[in-house]
Formats: structure tokens, C-alpha cells, sequence
């Protein structure tokens, strides 16, 4: 199974079409988003491209393959623009016989979430990537498509075959990757 992780694309339809153009060969069997999908937040600027509805419209076109969860930034009347669901703050998947705990990350902290040993804890919210293990899980942030923060440019994640990876939005070069 080929996952695409994005998270923060905060209305810019110019980030969103980078990173997908990149993913499209790749074909993806889905996309798990992170939240902050639409609006660009009070405290940052307005991104590149800024265009909430376009954005909706892009998703929406690939809305059978999307999970998402709910950002902070997020609204119910994002989800009024939305074809899938981005209300709920967290969801679990078990993928390749892994817990996969997903959220933005604004609401669970790794240290506060129970998961066997193995588990996949996933967030974004804070636009800085992450790939780790942290004790006997896994902790990763695939960074933010819109806004990056640190010292990796903006960046979102894959998954396949156990490999985790996060790759550079300008150019899918590999900035981070564990074997999973």
C-alpha cells in the first residue's frame, strides 16, 4: 500500500499542486491529511497562492482516497467545501499490521497517547519534520507543504512496503527515511 502524508497546505493551492504533481507517478492508493487544509491561520501570513476554494475543489476530486483529520486551523465551514470528512480530531488505521495513531497534533502529544510497541504516532502542526523512534514507537511529521519551519524546506511524507520517507516539496528529493 502507497500512502501520501500532507499536513498544513493552509490554502495554497500552489503547494498542494507541487506536491501532488510530484506524487502522481508514484499513484498513491491514498492521501492521509493532517489538518489545517484550507485556512492559513491567524498567526502566519497568507501563503503563496492562497486560495481556500481551489484547494477544496483539488481535494475534492480526490475525496474516495482522503482520510483527514481536523487542524487546528480547521472549521466546520471548511468542511461545508469538503467531500470527505475533516471534523474528527484523530483516527486510528492499521496499516501493514501496525497501529497508526493520526492527528495534527495540536490535542495528543506522543507521551500522552497509550500505543503498543511498534505503533506509528503521526502528526503535523508544528511544520517541522520528524522521523524517529522514540522508545518502541515510531514518531513522525511529515513537516508542512505551505509553511516550513527548521532547518528542512517544505516537505510531506510516504509510505510503502515499511519504509517511511519525507521528501522535499521543491524538488521529492529524500530528507528523511526509517525503515518501518
Amino acid at each position: 500500500m502507497k500512502l501520501a502524508i500532507i499536513s498544513d497546505i493552509h490554502g495554497s493551492i500552489i503547494a498542494l499542486e507541487r506536491v501532488l504533481t510530484q506524487l502522481e507517478p508514484w499513484q498513491p492508493d491514498h492521501y492521509l491529511l493532517l489538518g489545517d487544509l484550507l485556512n492559513h491561520g491567524p498567526r502566519n501570513p497568507l501563503p503563496e497562492g492562497y486560495n481556500p476554494a481551489a484547494v477544496a475543489d483539488r481535494l475534492n476530486e480526490l475525496a474516495p482516497q482522503i482520510i483527514a483529520v481536523r487542524g487546528n486551523c480547521d472549521s466546520e465551514v471548511d468542511q461545508m467545501l469538503l467531500r470527505f470528512p475533516i471534523t474528527a480530531p484523530y483516527n486510528q488505521l492499521l496499516v501493514d499490521e501496525r497501529r497508526w495513531f493520526v492527528s495534527h497534533g495540536h490535542l495528543y502529544r506522543p507521551d500522552e497517547v497509550q500505543l503498543p510497541a511498534g505503533s506509528l504516532f503521526l502528526s503535523g502542526h508544528t511544520h517541522v519534520p520528524v522521523l524517529e523512534w522514540q522508545g518502541e514507537r515510531v514518531l513522525m511529521n511529515p513537516g508542512s507543504i505551505c509553511f516550513p519551519r527548521g532547518e528542512l524546506p517544505a516537505s510531506y511524507g510516504c509510505y510503502e512496503d515499511g519504509v517511511l520517507r519525507v521528501n522535499a516539496c521543491e524538488d521529492g528529493r529524500e530528507l528523511l527515511r526509517l525503515v518501518f
